[in-house]
Parts: structure tokens; C-alpha cells; sequence
């Protein structure tokens, strides 16, 4: 009750503040003057920024890292991450993750995004956005405070759950070339997707012929039901440019759960464990080498397990060096096989 008329006051100050984001169509807002209002399409919603906001909340660490490779940590107002993310002190960024606070180790909610002042926020869908803890580009709109939806997590529709419209890599360049005409960095981010894609082909290049790419299969956690990538999650184009085939890649969603019948039957050759959350890399290693229904599954009989961490897998500016590091990892297969 106390922080109520505080709350209050912030939500005027913001649609005072705000970025001006809006979805087109609705003729009732207005560009501020002196500024050049930007139209892109994000998530299939034609959303006009009015200026180029200065107080960005993200969600996590691939969506953080994305506004630090395009130079934006004097954007933001902070970001909301675990403390499981890995050394953030051998990253590229890690001067810009000194700079911006980090305002909270669990995900966004709308309380923080007041506090912090935000006139933007980059999340994703149940990455940050969801309906059910009322943090939503359409709340945060009635609030003056703009939105940017990560690609990788775009819904197929509104009535479905499923996520993803764009192979994995091409969602991380599809945002780094939009919100470059956002923030008006677009020569900063054409140079990053040039790097990207330069980085992807060569180590494409060196992938097996077709016929003789070993069958992978990403394993993030769960016990009775795994966690995995279907093909619009970012391991399905780190796998697939890296040289080998996702085994799930007709699970046509981002990240969702099977069944371990469906592991056994598609027989993997490889296991990519996710590096992260409460259950260690090894503690996960060990219970797939001890699972029973495993136990016949090619990856398993010969203990071809690689571990990578989580910010390599979901869309962020990790992806590309991460195709080249499994690359090389399936190459030593390749060879010692």
C-alpha cells in the first residue's frame, strides 16, 4: 500500500518519458517533434518507435548481450539474469555488464520495469513476456513504456503456444539489423551480421557431406520428459551449420519437451548438453550415462556427450562463434571414427 502512490507517479512520468513505441494502424498516436520515427516488423506487429529510447530493461543474457555487441550498455537501464549464466567476466562485455546494473537475479516483472524507469523493454515471449505474470508489449503500451520482442521467441499465432517464425540464426540477424534503425546504429549492426554470417560460413564450409552428418540431440534438463530444441531454437541452426542434423528438427517450435521414446528411437549419435540452472553439466552427464532407456542409444554407448552453455544456445551474439566450436568438436569425431 505504501508504494502505491509512488507507482503511481512513475507510471505518469513515463508516459511522459516513454519511447513513443506504438503499433501502427491505430492513428491516434503522434511522432514527438524532432525526431525521426522508425517502423519495423517485429513478430508480425508493425510497431513505430517515435524516439530512440533511453532507458532499455532486457530479460536474461542473450538479449542482454545483444544490446552490448551493438554498443548499447548507455542505453539501458539494467537487466534482470540468474546468477547462473556463466563467467561473465571472460565475455566480450564484460566492461558494459559493469556498467549497466543488474537489477534482479530472476526474470522480469512489471514492478521492476517501473522502478528501473524503462521506456523500452526487450524480452521474449515466456522469456521475460507472458500473460500470466501480466508483462506484455499491450500492458506495457498502456503504461507509455515501449517494447521489443526477441525473434527466436515470436508466437506461431496468438491462439497457439508454439514459438519461433524464423530459422534460429536468421531471427539473431533480423534483430540486430532492427534494432540498429531503433537505436540508429545500422551501420554498427550491418557489420555484426556480416561478422556473424562470415563466421557461420566458414565454419559451414568444413561440415561433412550430407550423407555422413552425425545426428545430434540437445539436451537442456528433465528427467521424465526432456527439455530440447525444436527447429526454430537456436540449436538447430548451431547444429545444423556445424555439420550435424538435430534429430528433432520436425518439432516445428523453439524450445519444448519429448519424450525419451522418441530420444531412443531416433538413435543419436551425439548428445549437446545445456550448461546451465540448478542440475551441473556433469551432475546431467551422469544421469544420461546412468538412464536405463539410454543405455543402447549410439551417443551414450560411446560416450559422445558435449557440453556447451546456455548463452552459446539461445539467440545471442554467442551463436556464431558457437557453430565453429561444436564444428570442430564433430570434425574430431569425423576423424578419430
Amino acid at each position: 500500500m505504501p508504494r502505491r502512490p509512488a507507482a503511481l507517479l512513475t507510471v505518469l512520468a513515463l508516459a511522459l518519458t516513454g519511447c513513443g513505441a506504438h503499433v501502427t494502424g491505430g492513428g491516434k498516436d503522434r511522432p514527438a517533434a524532432g525526431h525521426r520515427p522508425v517502423t519495423v516488423e517485429n513478430c508480425g506487429v508493425r510497431t513505430t518507435y517515435d524516439t530512440v529510447p533511453r532507458r532499455v530493461v532486457t530479460n536474461d543474457v542473450g538479449i542482454t548481450e545483444i544490446m552490448f555487441a551493438l554498443g548499447l550498455e548507455n542505453r539501458m537501464a539494467g537487466y534482470a539474469m540468474p546468477d547462473d549464466r556463466g563467467d561473465l567476466d571472460a565475455v566480450p562485455w564484460k566492461a558494459a555488464y559493469g556498467k549497466v546494473p543488474w537489477l534482479s537475479k530472476k526474470a522480469l516483472t512489471k514492478e521492476m520495469v517501473l522502478d528501473a524507469r524503462a521506456d523500452l523493454v526487450f524480452a521474449g515471449w515466456n522469456y521475460g513476456f507472458g500473460e500470466d505474470n501480466g508483462l506484455t508489449p499491450a500492458a506495457l503500451r498502456k503504461l507509455g513504456i515501449g517494447s521489443y520482442v526477441l525473434t527466436e521467441s515470436c508466437h506461431h499465432g496468438r491462439d497457439n503456444g508454439a514459438r519461433g517464425v524464423l530459422p534460429p540464426l536468421e531471427a539473431l540477424y533480423t534483430d540486430l539489423t532492427a534494432l540498429g534503425k531503433i537505436f540508429h546504429v545500422e551501420d554498427r549492426a550491418a557489420a555484426l551480421v556480416k561478422k556473424y554470417r562470415g563466421q557461420v560460413a566458414e565454419a559451414a564450409a568444413q561440415a561433412p557431406a550430407p550423407g555422413r552428418r552425425p545426428s545430434v540431440f540437445l539436451y537442456d534438463d528433465g528427467r521424465d520428459k526432456p527439455l530440447t530444441a525444436g527447429r526454430y531454437a537456436g540449436p538447430h541452426d548451431i547444429i545444423g551449420k556445424a555439420g550435424g542434423v538435430n534429430v528433432m528438427a520436425d518439432l516445428k517450435d523453439s524450445w519444448t519437451t519429448v519424450g525419451w521414446e522418441t530420444v531412443v528411437a531416433r538413435d543419436p549419435d551425439v548428445i549437446v548438453i545445456n550448461d546451465y540452472g540448478d542440475t551441473s553439466a556433469a551432475r546431467k552427464k551422469a544421469f544420461l550415462m546412468s538412464y536405463p532407456p539410454l543405455a543402447g542409444v549410439s551417443a551414450v554407448k560411446h560416450h559422445r556427450i558435449y557440453v556447451m552453455d546456455y548463452a552459446e544456445l539461445v539467440e545471442s551474439p554467442r551463436n556464431p562463434a558457437a557453430v565453429g566450436a561444436l564444428a570442430r568438436y564433430l570434425r574430431g569425431l569425423k576423424a578419430a571414427g
